[in-house]
């Protein structure tokens, strides 16, 4: 019997847009990152995320959003601002239900992306 994707172990997509919508309403009120949202189309912003997670986790969502590395190009985005968005994410996961080993892998996932997305 196979494991179940990273996806439906979120919660399929249901789940995954109370993320983004959480995660997004979070950065928008983080002192740390705040600025870099308040010009931002809120919707627009859900949306990608939302898809970003699903394509990224298992599911058929199609991300249409740029990539990491060119998506924050020029943005010199720090460590702790990076920092900020995880710390975001976790509770964003817990906030929505996510069990620890759920959190872990998609903490990780992201994680691994600082190199596309920090002082690039």
């Amino acid at each position: 019997m196979s494991e179940s994707s990273l996806y439906e172990r979120l919660g399929g997509e249901e789940n995954i847009r109370k993320i983004a919508t959480t995660l997004f309403d979070a950065h928008a009120k983080n002192k740390t990152i705040n600025a870099r949202y308040v010009n931002s189309d809120r919707d627009k912003v859900i949306q990608l995320v939302f898809e970003f997670l699903c394509s990224a986790t298992g599911g058929s969502q199609e991300y249409t959003g740029r990539d990491m590395l060119t998506a924050h190009r020029g943005m010199n985005i720090s460590e702790q601002e990076f920092m900020a968005v995880l710390d975001d994410l976790l509770t964003a996961l817990q906030v929505n239900g996510v069990g620890q080993r759920e959190q872990e892998e998609l903490l990780l996932a992201n994680y691994n992306l600082r190199g596309d997305i920090v002082r690039v």
